[in-house]
């Protein structure tokens, strides 16, 4: 029952991405990944050197997407990444 629980474990994020971020680039990566890993991702903020994305989702996929974004598309080179905020939940799928 506890594996079920920590499965179905949601979490709420806001990262801050900071580098060479070519804005249409980046964003296409960004919503792609989401949908791949069934997150729902809100664009905050972006421009050619920053992306603000809340991402929500299954806290163990909410990682791989910090983990994929970091790494980016070909043209973007990121350098920064942070955690603006975090809020979870147990026991309750998307």
């Amino acid at each position: 029952m506890k594996a079920l629980q920590a499965q179905m474990k949601t979490e709420q994020v806001t990262f801050s991405f900071r580098g060479t971020l070519p804005a249409q680039s980046f964003l296409e990566f960004a919503q792609h990944r989401a949908k791949r890993l069934s997150l729902q991702l809100e664009t905050q903020f972006q421009n050619n050197t920053e992306a603000r994305m809340r991402v929500t989702g299954q806290t163990d996929l909410v990682d791989a997407f910090e983990m994929a974004l970091s790494l980016g598309p070909p043209d973007c080179v990121v350098r920064d990444v942070q955690r603006v905020g975090t809020q979870s939940e147990k026991g309750k799928s998307q």
